[in-house]
């Protein structure tokens, strides 16, 4: 990369940890290259963004926090929808006008980070999606957004869903686009997952979606963690950074492995759980808010995961034997992806007793298969390029002279 072509480049997400972290350490590549970066995230990831060298544009978001409690997210489909599109509505203005005489050459965007196709659209510069879980395959309108559309679609309620979305997209002149291709059918699109963990890998059009894999680095700012001495084997419990509010979970969690000889148990509870509802932890139970979870994996020897995206392709990258607990959105997907890899068992919540946690965690750890699985898969995600890879994808769609 010469000085000439040195760029501009904007980068727009939501304040989740599943949807930012994925994309740090491209956006620390870019950096590295040369290019100035403009990071645009609510002021409670701007630490975190800041660390790469982007300069976060914060703007105010009115979506549930990644600490706030889940039921903040509602029960049904319209509930999970409707705040992302109302987040959007209110952020283009802020975000607008925070770009004013300083717009990029090229804009990035998270899949759910709706005004970056629109400010780029406005803008006329490329856009690139960034995403960080399962893309649109041939038939995926038939499988997936048929049935869905058909659900808002039996409510008032989703019906002007529906309908405000497309207006807004109007709005803003995004001629031949409705909400579903906004977010299914980018012109471009870099997908930020392995493509083993992808549903009906070979009919997606990979002329749209590059599977760059796994782009994690070494995630040193998270904080370091260390194999207690005389461990003989380790198990990571977490359910990620959003559905974690599962005391009962927890409990047989603790009761499965709990004094089990030869195991340690980093238990991560998230925000929402007071460690007094677990009850007596034993000493092999370590009980932790948060854990660096990728520094964890590197040591771990078994891994009880919610299957969301990024833990599940960490796992894959460590080659750590899974026990999928989904608890919501793709996780199940996910879940049963993991299991026809043959890396994981899935337990539903409500199955998911100490006895059962405890005998599928002893299986997949001890299964020669499984490990063998592991390994063919973690060469497969090598060859994908990862983060060297989708910063030389980015700099290809720069326009011609960007500078």
């Amino acid at each position: 990369m010469t000085a000439s072509k040195r760029a501009h480049i904007a980068m727009f997400s939501i304040a989740a940890h599943g949807h930012v972290n994925p994309s740090l350490e491209v956006i620390r590549e870019l950096v590295a290259r040369g290019h100035r970066v403009s990071y645009a995230i609510p002021a409670s990831f701007a630490a975190k963004v800041a660390a790469t060298g982007a300069e976060p544009v914060i703007y105010t978001s009115v979506l549930p926090g990644p600490d706030d409690d889940p039921e903040a997210w509602g029960t049904e489909l319209i509930d999970n929808l409707e705040p992302f599109l109302d987040d959007a509505v209110q952020a283009l203005p802020q975000l607008a006008e925070a770009f004013e005489g300083d717009r990029p050459e090229l804009v990035l965007g998270d899949t759910i980070s709706y005004p970056a196709p629109v400010l780029a659209h406005r803008w006329g510069v490329p856009y690139l999606q960034f995403s960080t879980h399962m893309v649109a395959w041939e038939g995926y309108e038939k499988d997936v957004a048929e049935p869905m559309l058909a659900e808002l679609d039996a409510s008032e309620r989703g019906r002007a869903y529906r309908a405000r979305f497309q207006e807004w997209l109007d709005e803003h002149h995004m001629d031949h686009t409705d909400p579903d291709r906004l977010v299914a059918r980018p012109a471009r699109s870099l997908v930020l997952i392995p493509r083993a963990l992808q549903y009906n890998a070979e009919a997606v059009d990979e002329s749209v979606f590059t599977f760059v894999g796994a782009c994690q680095g070494d995630r040193a700012e998270q904080g370091e963690w260390r194999r207690p001495a005389g461990a003989e084997r380790v198990l990571l419990v977490s359910l990620g950074s959003a559905f974690t509010k599962q005391p009962a979970f927890y409990r047989a969690c603790v009761e499965a492995f709990g004094d089990l000889p030869g195991w340690h148990v980093v238990l991560q509870i998230g925000a929402n759980v007071d460690e007094a509802e677990l009850g007596d932890v034993p000493a092999n139970v370590e009980v932790h808010r948060w854990v660096p979870q990728l520094a964890v994996l590197k040591q771990a020897d078994a891994f009880i995961t919610h299957a969301g995206a990024g833990g599940s392709q960490e796992g894959l990258a460590t080659g750590t034997p899974m026990v999928a607990v989904p608890q919501a959105v793709d996780q199940f997907g996910n879940a049963d992806m993991l299991v026809a890899l043959g890396v994981a068992r899935r337990l539903d919540t409500e199955a998911a007793t100490p006895e059962a946690l405890r005998a599928a965690v002893l299986a997949v750890a001890s299964d020669p298969e499984v490990a063998r699985r592991l390994g063919e898969i973690g060469r497969e995600m090598a060859k994908e390029g990862g983060t060297r890879r989708a910063a030389d994808l980015i700099e290809e769609a720069l326009p011609a002279g960007a500078a």
